[in-house]
């Protein structure tokens, strides 16, 4: 096996860490994981930076024994290592490289002030999660710490700087950060000066270099390798691709980095993407970023998908394990969401919110679990499951809705990649029933991020002079890919909106749960 012919993409996902290995012909050959959760502690979603170390090289020991387990070779080096990360969030540090805040994640709604604020001054969209409305907010309410800045970062932005002393990053991870002018592939020059108009902060000395995919991130230190691998095993002067985020590799990997195509992540989160023509108009629910070549793209992002799902899962196990049912966690999922698809189009008059956090697209700075019925509703197993999986994709759709309806932005197919697609058909029906349109699914959908990210590390080894992303992913890795293509059917469709209208009107009821309990 040669070693140096692989692409290693590793990505810090909301449950898992994951690492994936991949040959020269694209083909994941290894993987690694770790699986961890956030914490809410003192009012703020967080990681801890010993479980970030932790878990990034517990997951990397896991590929080594897998490595060494199919090959029986060490794993002592790669082509190249590229790392991504959930996107946005807010990683403070001074000079001397002190963390000078606990890690924010995407997922906290605590800078609706800021945001707001931001959006007005910029006339461009900045939703809580972005680091810069992080900043902003911390400037707002007087933390000391702001004035000690030195370096401001994501947590892809983070382990790269950790791979490699370098303090840069890709261009769609940039993107969450702070806005992206496509034409420069840089950030936004006028808001960046606005912005040091308003706060006297100079972001250009503090945030990090942006870069496109294909360049170079630089190498893998001997500190940094040490940091990956604590055992020595792993050499460096490995080539590193810029990180990006978990958008970015979910665009690479579903090829849906051309104009008109979209995917859709759906894990501990849901967001879609769709590439467009242009920058649109300023809607509160739509992020613009970028893809990982600085393209504009129209993000609709959702804080909340599957965790509620995940609890609901875990309950029933606890029963299965009462009744001395013998039956696994991976098994159970498949079973209830293939019942799923024996529910009412309309889930029977059911209704779940699926709220663990705030959630910005309908309007809410909490989330409270939320499931409801009527007296004379049709409370079966096949209903309340398939409530609970058009719930994880309801808040999707109110923002998808502003695209192709007020944008008039045209959606021709919709990649499906993460958890949520992982048993056959149900969540690929689910969604075509939710977007009206054919959604499809790769086999390397269950990879997703990391499989993108080291899709992205082939691209900056392998590609040939002037050869694009798109034109890269479409010959080199795509041509031949198998993926199946589901239309959902009229009574789908139909049963999705009926739901949707009722979940919006039952909308002031989760309102009320987060003030109430």
């Amino acid at each position: 096996m040669d070693l140096t012919k692989t692409a290693l993409g590793i990505e810090l996902g909301s449950t898992r860490i994951k690492a994936v290995l991949i040959d020269e012909k694209h083909i994941p050959i290894a993987q690694g994981d770790f699986e961890w959760e956030n914490q809410l502690v003192n009012g703020i979603w967080t990681y801890s930076m010993d479980m970030v170390h932790k878990g990034i090289q517990t997951c990397f020991a896991n590929l080594k024994a897998d490595v060494k387990a199919k090959f029986g070779v060490e794993l002592t080096t790669v082509g190249a290592i590229g790392v991504s990360a959930m996107m946005h969030g807010y990683l403070p540090f001074d000079r001397d490289a002190r963390q000078l805040a606990e890690f924010r994640t995407w997922r906290n709604t605590i800078t609706g002030e800021a945001a707001e604020k931001l959006t007005e001054l910029f006339g461009f969209n900045i939703p809580q999660r972005w680091s810069i409305a992080h900043l902003y907010q911390a400037y707002l309410n007087g933390e000391e710490h702001v004035g000690s800045i030195a370096y401001l970062t994501t947590l892809a932005g983070y382990i790269h700087w950790q791979l490699t002393g370098e303090k840069v990053m890709g261009v769609g991870e940039a993107s969450g950060m702070f806005p992206i002018d496509s034409g420069k592939l840089d950030y936004n020059e006028e808001m960046v000066q606005k912005f040091k108009k308003l706060t006297g902060i100079s972001l250009r000395d503090i945030l990090p270099k942006v870069l496109t995919a294909g360049e170079s991130g630089g190498t893998l230190t001997e500190a940094g390798a040490r940091f990956l691998d604590p055992t020595g095993t792993l050499r460096p002067g490995i080539p590193v691709a810029p990180c990006e985020g978990d958008a970015g590799t979910g665009m690479a990997a579903t090829d849906s980095v051309r104009v008109r195509t979209g995917n859709v992540s759906a894990g501990t989160s849901d967001f879609a993407m769709i590439v467009t023509e242009k920058p649109l108009g300023v809607h509160r629910e739509i992020d613009m970023v970028t893809t990982p070549a600085g393209a504009p793209v129209a993000m609709v992002h959702c804080n909340n998908c599957t965790s509620d799902i995940n609890a609901w899962v875990s309950l029933l196990a606890e029963f299965c394990e009462l009744t001395g049912a013998k039956v696994s966690k991976s098994e159970l999922y498949v079973k209830l969401f293939n019942k799923a698809l024996e529910g009412d189009p309309d889930c029977g008059g059911l209704m779940s919110f699926n709220y663990y956090s705030g959630e910005g697209v309908t309007d809410l700075d909490e989330g409270r679990p939320v499931f409801a019925r009527t007296p004379n509703a049709k409370f079966t197993l096949a209903n309340f499951m398939r409530t609970h999986i058009l719930s994880a994709l309801a808040t999707l759709k109110i923002g998808l809705d502003i695209l192709t309806q007020t944008e008039q932005v045209p959606i021709d197919k919709l990649y499906g990649h993460g958890g949520f697609f992982k048993t056959p058909l149900v969540g690929q029906r689910m969604l075509s029933a939710a977007v009206g349109a054919p959604v499809s699914v790769m086999e390397t959908a269950g990879e997703g991020g990391p499989y993108g990210m080291a899709l992205l590390c082939a691209y900056m080894l392998w590609k040939e002079q002037g050869e694009s992303l798109a034109d890269y992913l479409d010959n080199k890795v795509f041509a031949g890919a198998k993926s199946s293509t589901l239309m959902a059917e009229q009574a789908d469709i139909a049963g999705f909106s009926v739901f949707l209208e009722r979940y919006k009107k039952a909308l002031p009821m989760e309102k009320k749960a987060t003030e109430v309990l």
